[in-house]
């Protein structure tokens, strides 16, 4: 049996490009940064940043764009797979990772797709006045009702 999976959670390097393939299905490429603490030999920290190319096809290749952004936090869960072709320097390589599975990480405040939300809006909604708040009213539960 053989085993291709390629599971890493990092934040994007750039925001993602959407593009139309000749079929017309949807596929969309970023890059994914992942960090690695280790203790030098010396006792130093030492911190090593890996680069991954990431490829998502169909429907989450547009959710993908649509939500992420450079900077924001994402789960991949793929395949490896690397292509080859001609250029002026020779035969080129590059090896990525076809996700077939894109998690969202958390937003924060400061990245990611809220970063750019209007906050002028959102002092108005927070002095409105709330109309439809419904009071419910306050029930002390005895454990003694409860039937089990």
């Amino acid at each position: 049996m053989y085993l291709n999976k390629a599971m890493v959670f990092g934040n994007l390097t750039r925001d993602p490009e959407l593009r139309s393939l000749p079929s017309g299905g949807q596929v969309c490429s970023f890059s994914i940064a992942t960090n690695r603490v280790f203790k030098k030999a010396d006792g130093s920290k030492g911190e090593q940043v890996e680069y991954h190319n990431v490829v998502v096809f169909g429907r989450q290749a547009e959710t993908s764009a649509q939500y992420l952004k450079k900077g924001s936090s994402a789960y991949i869960e793929g395949r490896l797979q690397t292509r080859t072709w001609e250029a002026d320097k020779g035969k080129q390589y590059r090896t990525e990772i076809i996700a077939e599975r894109v998690q969202f990480g958390p937003r924060s405040a400061s990245s990611g797709a809220g970063a750019s939300r209007d906050t002028s809006s959102d002092m108005a909604e927070q002095k409105a006045p709330k109309e439809d708040v419904i009071d419910y009213p306050q029930e002390d539960i005895n454990p003694d009702d409860i039937p089990f």
